[in-house]
């Protein structure tokens, strides 16, 4: 076993995790996984730069993981960063933070990279299933980005469109520099044909269509089963591999998209960072669901952080 620590560090989120792993037998055992709301992509698509506050919060974060990261003696660290410092002018200010706290160097890893770590974290434990049927489509419904991917063992195509839970909500959700509670029909129909256009441009690389398991990623699609599951508080147990059907992923998005900020802060699963982005994250979820015929959607909890975890496993030392 070697002791690995992955970050990754998305538009809306900061995560990590620490854990053995053998790639020898493919075991992945978890000593801490851990996620902040940090908002890294605050405002990016509108100004193109990272806002010092967001930076601020994401360095925080990061002195927090340097901690855990020493607590458990991990002998290997990436770091990898994603969409918003991907986009931002002042990425270099990024890069300098995480340097001076983490001692590694944040790699901005293009959409494919991206996409490619995503299905190897989400299939690696899928390998052999009966009940799934391959190819896999896995989508990682990330802030500022979605990556598609369609393979079985190995990535057969993959792509990354700029459709994300925090980029659509920015882009149609926001008036006068505030979310609209809640959206109107206009802005939702808006939002929309934006995430349509973005799944032809997906479509003109990866065939969608051809999937026969659909497995969603990320918050927005986790937070979607412990809604569609009701459970009283967030359980990644439960989450881990549920599945839910588009019928009722319909119906949680038309929820979200009609209630207010009080009612959605008052799912009992919902995290407080994602009570404004999640109505955006479920339509994108549902949206995909309808172009491909999925019928259900199988919930991964283990994602691109665990692809990343993987890749330092195998690094040789």
């Amino acid at each position: 076993m070697t002791r690995v620590a992955a970050v990754d560090c998305g538009t809306n989120s900061i995560r990590l995790l620490v854990a053995d792993a053998n790639p020898e037998t493919g075991e992945l055992v978890d000593l801490d996984r851990r996620m902040t709301i940090v908002r890294l992509g605050q405002g990016v698509d509108r100004t193109g730069r990272l806002a010092p506050e967001a930076l601020e919060r994401t360095f925080a974060a990061c002195r927090e993981y340097a901690r855990i990261i020493k607590e458990h003696g991990a002998e290997r660290l990436r770091f990898v960063a994603t969409s918003a410092s991907r986009d931002a002018e002042n990425r270099d200010d990024f890069v300098r933070g995480v340097l001076d706290i983490l001692g590694v160097e944040p790699e901005v890893i293009t959409g494919d990279q991206e996409a490619e770590f995503s299905f190897t974290g989400a299939t690696k434990e899928l390998t052999g299933r009966t009940d799934l049927a391959t190819p896999y489509l896995v989508v990682d419904i990330g802030g500022g980005s979605t990556e598609f991917v369609v393979g079985d063992e190995h990535v057969r195509a993959a792509r990354s469109v700029d459709v994300g839970c925090v980029r659509m909500t920015e882009r149609h959700l926001v008036h006068e520099g505030a979310v609209t509670d809640p959206p109107t029909e206009e802005q939702i129909a808006a939002m929309k044909a934006d995430i349509e256009a973005a799944l032809d441009l997906a479509e003109r690389t990866v065939p969608l269509r051809e999937a026969r398991t659909l497995v969603g990623l990320a918050g927005s699609v986790t937070t979607v089963s412990a809604i569609a599951q009701d459970l009283p508080e967030y359980d990644s147990e439960r989450i881990h591999h549920s599945r839910v059907s588009r019928d009722r992923v319909r119906e949680i998005t038309d929820w979200l998209l009609r209630s207010t900020h009080a009612e959605r802060s008052a799912v009992p699963s919902m995290h407080p960072g994602r009570v404004d982005v999640i109505g955006a994250g479920a339509l994108v979820l549902l949206t995909i669901m309808e172009r491909t015929g999925a019928e259900e959607v199988v919930v991964s909890e283990h994602d691109i952080l665990d692809g990343i975890a993987w890749s330092v496993a195998r690094q040789t030392p």
